[in-house]
This record gives C-alpha cells, sequence and structure tokens, in this order.
C-alpha cells in the first residue's frame, strides 16, 4: 500500500493521495510490512517514531517524492526576536515546548566526554549556520573569533542561554552580527532525535532521498544509549540512502547500542569502575540482549551527504556489525571545536565486525574514520580520506580533543584490511592494535602510535586493556586479550613524505601530540620481528609435546610483540622503510610533488608520481598472501568467508598477473576524477 504525505495539504488527512497526512510520524504508526510512504516536498518538524517494521521479504520504505525536498528537522522557527544591545537579540520560549526534554538545561556529558561540560544540546541557527555558544552573556556580546574552531570566519556568531525559572522560560540571546534575525531564517534545537524509534527490533526499514537536520542528539559514548539524529535503534536490516544529514548537535546516523538501565553512564554518575570495564560488560550483556548476527546489524548506508555534525557523522557501539558504508560525502565533521571525547570521527565504530566501509570520501574531519575494540572482518577500501587536520593558524585544541588522523584502528586484534586507499592527511594511520593489513594504499602521512596507547597507568604499574576478540563472522565472545602489537602487513602500498619532519621540541601540536611521529613510512616497526624471528622459540617444540619448564621458559615469548610483514611497497621524499623489508623500491633522488584539487564537482589529483616509478611491478596479493590474524585465527577474507584477490584498484579496474604498487592500476587511471559531487 502506498501512504501519503504532503506538508502542505489543506488539512490532516487519511494517508490517501486524495487526502494525504500533514506528518510523516501519523504514516509511521500505521505503516505495515510492504508499505511505502511517499512524502511530498516540505518542511516537516516533528520527531519519526516508527512502530513497525517491515520483514525480510516485505520492507516499509520512507521516500521523498523529490530526493532532498522534503525535509524533516529537530528544530523550529523563532521569529519573535527582540533586540537587546548592539548585534544581539533575544527570545524567550515558554519551556512547554520542549516537553520533558529541555535541550537548554541539558548538557553535552557523559563518559569518554573529555571536554568541558559547559556546551548544551541546544543549537542556534540562521540560515543554516550554527553559532558558537559561549558561557557568559558578556562573551555573546563580544563576539570575539574562537581561535580552535576549524572555520574560524564565522566564530563571530555566538549565542547564550539561562533559564527564567520564575516564569518557566527558556531564555535565548545570539549574536547576529547586524542580522534582523525576524527577516532571516532562524531556528533552535527543539527535539532529541529527527526519524529513530522508539522501541528496539523495529526491522526492515528504508529511508530514502529526505534532508535530515537540527537535532538536540546527546553525546554517544560505547557502554550507553547512542542517539542520533537518525538510526535505527537496535535492530537489523535498515538502509538509509540519498540523504542529506546534517547539523545534530552530536551524532548525525547512529546505528549503536541500546539503552541497558544496568550499564548506562556507568562512570559519569557511578564513578567506581574503568569505563574500559564497563566497556566490556557492555560486549558480554550485550549476548543477553539479543547482540547476535541474526538479530542485530546488516545495516546499509549509502550515497548520502553527512556534515556538520559535531560528534560524528556516523556513530556505532555493537549495533553496526555486518553493515555496509559506502558512496557516501562525509566532512566538516567537529569543524567547531566545541565538543571534545574519544568518540569525535566522521565514522566512529566499536565492533566493525565484518563492517565494509568503501567508495567514501571523508575529508575535513578532526578524525577520518575511527575503528575502536573489535574491528574483526572490517574492510575499509577504495577510500579517499583528505584534509583530516586542523587548517593553518588554528590554535591548539580544545582540552579533551583527541589527535587528527585520517584512520584510527584501536585495541583489536583484527582482522582489519585496509586497501586501495587514499590517505592524504598528515596523520595517513593511528596504529594502537594489532592484526591489521594495508594493501595498494597511497600514504602522504604517518602511522603513529605503533606499540602505544593501548594500556593504561595504574598504581605503580600500567595496567594492560584486555579487547574481545569474537567466534569468526559472528558477534559470540570467543576471548579477550591485552594488545601485544604486531601482527601486521604491508603489500604493495606507496608512501610519500608530504610534510616535512618538525624538529624535536619544535612541534606544532595543534591536532597531535609532541611523540606522534610525522615521518611517513613503515620504520616506526623496526624493532619487531619477522615471522621467522618470532617462532624461533618455538621451533624448538615442533613434532613433540610441551612438559616440564615449557610453560614458563615461553612465557616471554607469548607476551612480546608479534611479527611483521611487508614487502612491494614503494617510499619517496625521504619516507622510511622497516629495516628488515627486503623487496621494495626507495627513491631518495627525485621529488614527488602531490596536490589535489577541487574543481567545480570533481576531485582529482595532479602529480608526477607515476613519472619517477620505473618499471617497478609487483604480484598480485591474495588472502594467502596475508594470512590471518593471529589472536582470532581468522583469515582476511569476505564476510562470507571467500578469500579475497586484490585484482581491483581504487576504480575497480582489473590489475591483471602483476601490478604497479598503490591504489591505481596505472598512471592514466590516476587522473580521472576521484570523487564526484
Amino acid at each position: 500500500m502506498k501512504i501519503y504525505v504532503d506538508a502542505k495539504a489543506t488539512r490532516d488527512g487519511n494517508g490517501t493521495k486524495e487526502a494525504p497526512y500533514k506528518q510523516i510520524n501519523h504514516a509511521a504508526q500505521v505503516a505495515e510490512p510492504g508499505d511505502e510512504v511517499l512524502v511530498f516536498p516540505g518542511i516537516y518538524r516533528e520527531y519519526v517514531n516508527p512502530v513497525h517494521g517491515g520483514t525480510d521479504d516485505a520492507r516499509i520504505t520512507y521516500r521523498s517524492v523529490e530526493p532532498l525536498k522534503a525535509t524533516i528537522t529537530g528544530a523550529e522557527e523563532v521569529k519573535s526576536w527582540k533586540q537587546y544591545q548592539g548585534n544581539v537579540w533575544v527570545d524567550r520560549i515558554d519551556n512547554g515546548l520542549f516537553g520533558s526534554w529541555n535541550p537548554y538545561t541539558t548538557y553535552v556529558m557523559g563518559d569518554w566526554y573529555f571536554g568541558p561540560v559547559d556546551k548544551h544540546t541546544g543549537a542556534v541557527y540562521m540560515n543554516d549556520r550554527q553559532f558558537y555558544e559561549t558561557t557568559s552573556l558578556e562573551e555573546c556580546l563580544e563576539a570575539k573569533v574562537y581561535g580552535r574552531s576549524w572555520e574560524r570566519k564565522n566564530s563571530i556568531y555566538k549565542w547564550y542561554t539561562e533559564q527564567d525559572e520564575a516564569a518557566d522560560q527558556t531564555i535565548i540571546y545570539a549574536n547576529f552580527q547586524g542580522k534582523n534575525p525576524n527577516h532571516e531564517n532562524v531556528d533552535i534545537n527543539v527535539r532529541r532525535e529527527v526519524f529513530m524509534p522508539q522501541e528496539t527490533g523495529i526491522n526492515n526499514i528504508t529511508v530514502s532521498g529526505f534532508t535530515i537536520n537540527k537535532a538536540a542528539t546527546t553525546w554517544a559514548p560505547p557502554a550507553s544509549y547512542q542517539d542520533g539524529m537518525i538510526g535505527p535503534h537496535w535492530s537489523k536490516n535498515w538502509i538509509i540512502e540519498d540523504c542529506d544529514i546534517s547539523h545534530s548537535r552530536c551524532a548525525g546516523i547512529s546505528l549503536g547500542k541500546y539503552r541497558d538501565p544496568v550499564n548506562d553512564q556507568y562512570f559519569t554518575y557511578k564513578h567506581v569502575k574503568s569505563p574500559t570495564q564497563m566497556e566490556r560488560d557492555a560486549v558480554c550483556r550485550g549476548q543477553y540482549h539479543d547482540w547476535l548476527k541474526e538479530n542485530i546489524g546488516h545495516r546499509i548506508v549509502r550515497r548520502c551527504n553527512i556534515h556538520h555534525c559535531e560528534q560524528n557523522g556516523i556513530v556505532g557501539r555493537q549495533g553496526g556489525v555486518f553493515s555496509l558504508i559506502e558512496d557516501n560525502h562525509i566532512h566538516d565533521i567537529n569543524n567547531m571545536q566545541e565538543l571534545a571525547g574519544a568518540e569525535i570521527s566522521g565514522i566512529k565504530m566499536h565492533a566493525a565486525i565484518d563492517v565494509i566501509i568503501r567508495r567514501n570520501h571523508i575529508n575535513d574531519c578532526t578524525m577520518g574514520i575511527w575503528t575502536d575494540w573489535e574491528a574483526q572482518g572490517t574492510r575499509i577500501t577504495q577510500n579517499l580520506l583528505d584534509h583530516n587536520y586542523a587548517p593553518d593558524g588554528t590554535a591548539v585544541r580544545i582540552v579533551g580533543a583527541m589527535q587528527s588522523q585520517d584512520i584510527f584502528v584501536e585495541v583489536g586484534h583484527g582482522p582489519t584490511l585496509i586497501d586501495n586507499n587514499l590517505l592524504l592527511s598528515k596523520a595517513s594511520l593511528r596504529l594502537a592494535t594489532e592484526g591489521v593489513a594495508c594493501v595498494h594504499n597511497l600514504m602522504l602521512g604517518s602511522i603513529t602510535s605503533i606499540g602505544a596507547n593501548t594500556d593504561y597507568p595504574g598504581v605503580g604499574k600500567t595496567e594492560p586493556r584486555f579487547t574481545p576478540y569474537h567466534i569468526q563472522h559472528r558477534t559470540e565472545v570467543a576471548g579477550f586479550m591485552t594488545i601485544l602489537h604486531g601482527d601486521d602487513r604491508f603489500y604493495n602500498n606507496i608512501f610519500v613524505q608530504n610534510w616535512a619532519v618538525e624538529p624535536k621540541d619544535q612541534e606544532t601540536v595543534v591536532d597531535r601530540e609532541p611523540e606522534d611521529t610525522e615521518q611517513v613510512g613503515t620504520n616506526g616497526f623496526d624493532d619487531y620481528p619477522t615471522y621467522d624471528e618470532w617462532y624461533a622459540p618455538f621451533a624448538r617444540l615442533d613434532g613433540t609435546y610441551a612438559r616440564e619448564n615449557d610453560m614458563n621458559d615461553l612465557m616471554s615469548a607469548h607476551f612480546g610483540h608479534l611479527p611483521v610483514w611487508a614487502a612491494g611497497n614503494m617510499y619517496f621524499n625521504g619516507a622510511k622503510a622497516w629495516k628488515k623489508e627486503q623487496d621494495n623500491f626507495i627513491n631518495t633522488t627525485d621529488k614527488v610533488t602531490f596536490e589535489l584539487v577541487e574543481d567545480g564537482d570533481k576531485t582529482t589529483i595532479k602529480t608526477n608520481l607515476y613519472d619517477l616509478m620505473g618499471e617497478y611491478y609487483e604480484g598480485i596479493i591474495t588472502s594467502d598472501t596475508l594470512g590471518e590474524a593471529f589472536e582470532p585465527e581468522q583469515r582476511y577474507e569476505t564476510p562470507q568467508g571467500d578469500d579475497i584477490v586484490f585484482n581491483q584498484d581504487y576504480f575497480g579496474n582489473h590489475r591483471g598477473v602483476s601490478t604497479v604498487p598503490g591504489p591505481f592500476v596505472s598512471g592514466e587511471a590516476a587522473q580521472k576524477a576521484l570523487w564526484t559531487k
């Protein structure tokens, strides 16, 4: 059945074409498996709470009749501003508008939030520009440039809020920089979410072609409830496609966790257990709350434009398993630099089990992709990541803010596969983890956190951080282990030292720490063993069984660094190779130039790289080349368990019987448009 919605209808109807509903949520209360909700152009200021899901054979589809012409928003227009002083205007909002959830008394805070707790989930916008919140009316009047912002020219637009408890009103002051807000499009956050079921288990829904924006979303930490402007809320088989998603106070799309009353913001309010322990609890308790392959995950997010959200474009803890994130443009995430903590990134996934992230363009984000804990069977492929670092002139980041890089893999056991990507930021990878394979990438930036940032300082000693690994291609926990580091593979990559290494004690640490290396290449693994070196202590027991003191004798080997493999890589402009890599190409004489060119709707590169590669060819890499990740004993393979042959490049071009390193099959292919808007 087709159900029709038209905000411009004369009056609310019954959902027929002749008498459409005026609100999408009316349709969401009656839509049944197989129904299609067709939404005509207009602005829908409402919260959509689907109460029914579809089935595997009969989805429920919500579709904008004209792509991006139906806007669902969590904001309300304000047209009753009164001039207060100079550029600052004031309005009073009756708190009854907010019901039980007032964004102007609710702060952004929670587990793993490290920034000052002085920003509300509310927000003020003028012509789709989000204003910067101040902590005093004086700061709002003064309207100084905020030096930490990545868009400093916009940071003079300020707002401040306070409560009139006697009148039960929210007072909002805003600096409109000379504009009359009653003559502009000014709105404020009112609703916490825009399109998200309150109940769990609402499966098999498609949301297609909408503009979704402006919600008072809350901080989304990994062991607690994770809301977003739109999300499935602990269900399976959702598709979010062809949408424009922007201006969430925290997360744009949530693929994440349900609310567990026993473990929700535990550290924030009870304090007595480490938040890392509560993450382990969340993993184990999830087993009792339907976290199984048959029940949860299998989401698709595709062809969306996701931007100007202040925590994440996409967030997901556990609920994002077995999902596909493809062909999205994710950009300008956390650019305001008002929020800070361990959960900020273009894409932030915990337990990205068998998740594929492919063909996305991720740029101008505090961090591009962050796979934290349990990145097992994760594949990050054919993505373009660039400018994920602070612009020149930016002040040192806010207290509690994380470092910037294209991809961060943290405390997982693998297998995590990173292939055929362009990683063009100052830090390409942060590998505080093990079990990663990098194949056919182009990296202009460094690899940081090798052998570091996985454990915690305890009382007089370092406390190892034990994280889970899982039954292969499933969610059931197979075991827990600390991070030994290593078990990493680098094949057929190109490393270019695009930025000079700054002298010691003269580092620019706007978006990194002094210990974060700027040196490009694999030389950070110089102290790591080859496979033969690593296996030598065990080799004496080949063909026999352990006895007497063997367990004690091998203890140091059991907890030492795991081996590293590297071959077929190319190094330019002073990029350095792992000292044990024997098959590589190092050019120490020529200068590689590289420029990312934005020309209208197209992004291309201009480089002489392929003129300097000569006739260096390598063999085709396969799953057999990569082997298996050590701890889960799982091969680098597809989610279906099939082998991977790396015979396609960034564009999908065929590589043949041999190949040049890097993400392109040839220099000619590298001249094509990398991304088209």
